[in-house]
Parts: C-alpha cells; sequence; structure tokens
C-alpha cells in the first residue's frame, strides 16, 4: 500500500446524514398533518434504519446516499417495519384519501400508503 494510499482520507460514513434526514422528513410528515409524532416509534424507525444500513455493505450505504429513489425505499421500509403505519391510523388513513390537501411533498406518499395496505 503506498503511502498516499495509506494516508487517503475514508469516505464519511452516510449512517448519521440519513438517519437525521430521516427524523426530519418523520418530523415534517407529522408536522403537516397536524399530529403529535408517536416518539417512541419514531426514535424505533430512527434506529430501525440505522441497523438496516449498518448491515450492509459500505458501497451499498454510499449509493443509497446518493439515489433519492433507493433512500425513499429505505425509508419506507423502516416507517413500517417500526409500526408507525399503525400509530394514528384511523386519522391518518382518512387524511390519505385525500392527499391534494395534505400540502406533502410527493415523497411523503410512501409514508402514506403504508397506511392504506
Amino acid at each position: 500500500m503506498s503511502e498516499a494510499t495509506h494516508n487517503a482520507p475514508r469516505p464519511l460514513d452516510p449512517i448519521p446524514q440519513l438517519r437525521d434526514e430521516f427524523r426530519r422528513h418523520l418530523e415534517t410528515f407529522y408536522a403537516k398533518l397536524k399530529l403529535a409524532p408517536p416518539y417512541h416509534s419514531v426514535e424505533k424507525a430512527v434506529l430501525q434504519l440505522a441497523t438496516t444500513l449498518k448491515a450492509l455493505p459500505p458501497a451499498e450505504r454510499d449509493r443509497i446516499a446518493v439515489d433519492p429513489e433507493l433512500r425513499w425505499a429505505r425509508y419506507a421500509e423502516a416507517f413500517t417495519v417500526a409500526g408507525l403505519n399503525q400509530k394514528h391510523r384511523g386519522i391518518i388513513v382518512g387524511l390519505a384519501r385525500s392527499r391534494q390537501t395534505l400540502d406533502l411533498p410527493k415523497e411523503y406518499d410512501r409514508f402514506l400508503d403504508a397506511f392504506m395496505t
């Protein structure tokens, strides 16, 4: 291994960035719905995301960090695995049926869709 390669800075681990971004999206989701976030389940979802990402090879984590489609798929998976789609279910199902009035970016449809299944 050359000296330059040995001293090259390691790329930053994307997990903290992805975890923080996911938390912000969850906060936005519940704020736009005018609902108090189920804090325990939000923390469970953030932990679920971090655990899932840690189990992946670094190259896959890097791909997720730069690909919005992959990132939102992982966010939706953590959302569901943590049970957030079961909290405030009755209220959110009603809101999800009339999405046009929710003022949520299209990406958040993944969270809303979790309530419809």
